[in-house]
């Protein structure tokens, strides 16, 4: 690669953290931290301060600055972590004045995504973000010509070799780009099949290590990556499963959101979070037991705001009830109406999924098909069908040969079925004006 990228695999950091008022300039310092161990890095030491606004320069101000290099010196450490994002002349000075690298908030989640990253779209996505980045930063790869500037004909391919890099990096993110789009193109298609079939989706959003994917592996029986750890997996995963009266719905895991997730992922990602934008319902997975939850839970209602998923109607999940100090219960919250808007369980130790897949049932089956039919012998294809859905809850026979049949499930899937019996759908479900009468 044409820039440096920091390689932050168990090197020694120090982390700078600046206590701003309530504000868009406020972090969370201990989420800072397991953001840093997230990314293989090993925390030496940790300076703080307070501002009511960044510095120009240096955004910590000269006297800080010459305090973090003394850190520095102590420690031998040759990386300094910011938690917050800094501008490239920031970056800039500070490395100057600091003599090492020096990693914002942004660019030590970009990495942690680099690690994470599995799937051929996941690693686009982000290498994307990381060009987009980069872009405003190239000067970095290039001081070993900044040392030999004013020589006699040293200018001209110093300046030549940046503009080759702004070259090379525009096609390659142009090149991203094209690929892309071919994945955003299927992923498009396989929701337009999905819609096309009525299968209702399930979208599982929350905050990072809320226990998304724990809960996912447990509902579906897979082997998601899932690790007590900052976006532990970033690739979205699609898989089938059964819930209730409804039948079968898609739920499909999506990467965590995170406080301030830079608006390069939130574009790069946009064609994984469109899986939350597009879907029946949003399983929003908390966690009851972090001291941010509340914070956490405006952080992920920002990011769907962004991404245009915040009128999805939603479920939330209060997961992790066995670590509440006084231990917590498994039930359905409602609202005045009786229709439930938040589920508490342990996707760990497997409580409450009775109540969540019960909520669920509730929320997707609002158009169900509940009654007793009578098919004639000729129809008894339907009636297969109809127990390959699973169902019939009861079965009878009239004494003229009749076949009666109590049948519940998603209005839908009733459809599909009378349409793989070649049975039109007046015999058995009237027009909605009809039904007024």
């Amino acid at each position: 690669m044409f820039f440096d990228r920091p390689d932050n695999g168990g090197e020694t950091a120090v982390l700078v953290h600046v206590n701003f008022p309530e504000g868009a300039n406020r972090e969370d310092l201990n989420e800072f931290r397991e953001l840093v161990i997230s990314a293989g890095a090993d925390p030496v030491g940790l300076v703080t301060t307070k501002r009511p606004t960044p510095d120009a320069k240096t955004f910590v101000g000269r006297g800080k600055v010459e305090e973090i290099a003394e850190v520095v010196r102590l420690h031998g450490s040759e990386l300094v972590i910011f938690n917050h994002s800094l501008s490239p002349s920031q970056e800039r000075n500070l490395e100057r004045a600091l003599q090492c690298r020096v990693l914002d908030r942004t660019g030590l989640i970009l990495d942690i995504f680099a690690q994470r990253a599995r799937t051929h779209e996941g690693k686009l996505q982000v290498e994307l973000a990381q060009l987009q980045y980069q872009s405003t930063r190239l000067i970095r790869g290039w001081t070993h010509l900044e040392r030999q500037k004013g020589g006699i004909g040293m200018r001209g391919p110093g300046e030549t070799q940046l503009e080759t890099d702004r070259r090379l990096l525009r096609e390659r993110v142009k090149s991203i780009n094209s690929r892309l789009e071919k994945v955003r193109a299927q992923r498009d298609q396989g929701r337009r099949s999905r819609k096309r079939s009525d299968v209702p989706t399930i979208a599982i959003v929350g905050y990072t290590n809320a226990g998304k994917s724990t809960l996912f592996n447990a509902l579906t029986s897979s082997e998601v990556y899932a690790a007590d750890q900052m976006f532990a997996t970033l690739d979205p995963t699609i898989r089938r499963f059964q819930v209730g009266d409804v039948g079968e719905v898609v739920l499909a895991d999506t990467v965590g959101f995170i406080r301030h997730l830079p608006h390069k992922l939130v574009e790069s990602f946009r064609a994984t979070l469109q899986e939350a934008a597009e879907a029946t319902l949003l399983m929003h997975v908390i966690d009851c037991a972090a001291e941010e939850r509340d914070g956490n839970i405006r952080q992920v209602e920002l990011v769907l705001g962004e991404i245009e998923a915040d009128e999805v109607p939603q479920l939330r999940v209060y997961n992790k009830i066995d670590l509440l100090e006084h231990g917590g219960e498994a039930r359905i919250d409602r609202d005045d109406m009786g229709v439930p808007v938040a589920v508490w369980l342990s996707a760990q130790k497997r409580l409450g999924f009775d109540l969540l897949n019960q909520a669920m049932g509730e929320l997707l089956g609002e158009d169900v098909f509940d009654q007793e039919i009578s098919l004639r012998p000729a129809e008894a294809k339907l009636r297969a069908i109809l127990y390959e859905f699973g169902a019939i809850r009861n079965e009878a026979f009239a004494d003229n040969g009749d076949i009666i049949l109590n049948v519940r499930m998603q209005r839908h899937d009733f459809k599909r079925a009378l349409a793989r019996a070649e049975i039109a759908e007046q015999r058995f479900i009237k027009p909605v004006q009809e039904a007024w009468h």
